[in-house]
This record gives structure tokens, sequence and C-alpha cells, in this order.
């Protein structure tokens, strides 16, 4: 990826922010995204009809960064029996499951509204 200024006097190599050695040679592990608790976490669910008469429950109001959507979503399409993916911040489990995954987000910890 070519930067601004590259080849130039102006040119400045990226530092990291940590350590202040260039990027390329830094040593550092990367840094741990904070975990949201889920006690502190709402999720929103709904029933939505698609395309064909498909259904699929949504769970909104979980951000990627703090949380394990990939883990998650695995966990709910387990408890559900069904397929699923992540879309924009939102899980989408196939089929209309909304009691089975507000039990498990609940015993998971969060909080649940719809």
């Amino acid at each position: 990826m070519g930067r601004l200024f590259a080849g130039t006097e102006f040119y400045q190599p990226p530092k990291c922010e940590r350590c202040g050695k260039l990027e390329h040679e830094c040593q550092c592990p990367p840094a741990p995204t904070p975990r949201i608790p889920p006690e502190k976490q709402t999720a929103k669910l709904a029933v939505e009809k698609r395309k064909k008469g498909k259904v699929v429950t949504i769970v909104r109001g979980l951000p990627a960064r703090g949380n394990n959507l990939p883990l998650l979503l695995s966990m709910l399409k387990t408890a559900c029996g069904a397929g699923g993916a992540i879309k924009e911040d939102a899980l989408e489990i196939q089929g209309k499951h909304v009691e089975r995954i507000r039990e498990a987000l609940v015993e998971l910890g969060y909080r649940v509204k719809g």
C-alpha cells in the first residue's frame, strides 16, 4: 500500500504508539480489545421475513468490538439447530427461534428485549 509522501523528504514511516519503534521492527504483542461483560449488554430480538417467504431471527445491539460474535453465533445456531450468519453487526439465524435464542442469551447473562 502506498503511503502519502513516500519517497520524498517528508515521508515519516509509521511507528508503534507503545514502544516508538518502526512498525516493521516492533515486537509488541497486539493490544487486546476489552471484553464487555454480557450483563452490561442488551440484545434486541426481531423476526424478519425475507424473499420467497423465508423467515430469519435477528439479534441486534451486541457490538462486534468487545464480543466474540462468531462464537456467539455458533452457540445460537447449535441451540436452534439452524444455520445463520453475521451481517452488519447483527446475528441472523434461519427460522423463527425467538424463544430459544432468548433462553440461550439469558443463560449466558445477556439482557434481552423483543
